[in-house]
């Protein structure tokens, strides 16, 4: 039996088990499918103290060697279930482990569009992750649709390798911090569209253009591929019915506490105002010592 299990492998779940497993606990990591979570797919990170700069994909590489080194075991497994009871029983497709406490950090997903044809090119031609499916597009046409962080850093990131880039927003304005749309701004191979929503894909086998909608004017634009960067959905269908959550289906807490005795929740799961991988290292600290804890007064014997 694990002292405590986490459920989710990104920055949230594995600070958490950087401080149980130092803390002397014996503790399991599962993940379902991408060890760092949705950082880890970010091209570039600059808002982590200690690093100027660092790829998502190397920030969380560090964390996940320090995990381990640590002793954390990690199953790549996807959960069905947990069960509440003296101890918890988290349920896989493949097993049931046991455990005294539980911490759920299962992350947000990325949210899509929901229009017609999108489904057809679903990580074919549209993408969302651009360290991972940008360099398809080197001197090719691309679109990112959204205005926020994440949209203006893929864009950038796009424009350097892409023979053209459109950045789609459906807002007046782009949304991101100011030095983001400064950088965007220096790229002359950027095409910015605002007050434009996307309506759909086109093409046959292959994508071939998109539509939007700018103030009832129809237009199509040649693309190759498209990068949605339109935020994020909480990923807890896990926890229905057992832990409390609001009308967006993110968990309720009260400093890592859940309604349930013995399971605690971090990072982008749980209800807040700020994701950023900042807040989600810090989610995991919180949820940590809160399980540290409720481990040193409860008994199990």
């Amino acid at each position: 039996m694990y002292d405590s299990i986490i459920i989710g492998a990104g920055p949230a779940g594995m600070t958490a088990g950087i401080y149980l497993a130092r803390g002397g606990y014996k503790v399991l990591i599962i993940e379902k499918e991408t060890i760092g979570g949705q950082i880890a797919s970010s091209p570039l990170v600059e808002n982590y103290p200690g690093y100027t700069e660092i790829s998502g994909a190397e920030l969380t590489s560090n964390m996940f060697d320090q995990v381990t080194n640590l002793g954390v075991d990690v199953e790549v497994e996807t959960v069905l279930e947990i069960k509440d009871g003296k101890t918890k029983k988290v349920i896989t497709e493949d097993n049931t482990y046991e455990a005294k406490t539980v911490i759920v950090a299962t992350g947000s997903k990325y949210r899509t569009l929901g229009i017609p044809t999108e489904e057809k090119y679903l990580r074919k031609n549209i993408h969302f992750c651009v360290s991972c499916d940008g360099a398809f597009y080197k001197d090719k046409i691309v679109a990112v649709i959204g205005g926020g962080n994440s949209a203006v850093t893929n864009a950038v990131y796009l424009a350097d390798i892409s023979e053209k880039v459109y950045i789609i927003q459906m807002m007046d304005k782009l949304t991101c911090e100011k030095y983001l749309e400064e950088q965007l701004l220096s790229k002359k191979n950027v095409e910015i569209i605002l007050g434009s929503t996307v309506t759909e894909f086109v093409g046959e086998d292959a994508l071939d253009g998109v539509k939007i909608d700018t103030n009832g004017k129809e237009r199509l634009i040649e693309v190759d591929g498209v990068f949605e960067a339109i935020g994020h959905e909480a990923q807890t269908d896990i926890i229905k019915g057992l832990l409390d959550t609001n009308e967006a289906n993110y968990i309720k807490d009260e400093e890592a506490k859940t309604n349930i005795e013995g399971i605690f929740v971090a990072g982008d799961c749980r209800v807040k105002n700020i994701r950023q991988v900042t807040t989600a290292t810090a989610d995991g600290t919180t949820a940590a010592i809160a399980a540290i804890q409720f481990l040193q007064k409860n008994s199990w014997q």
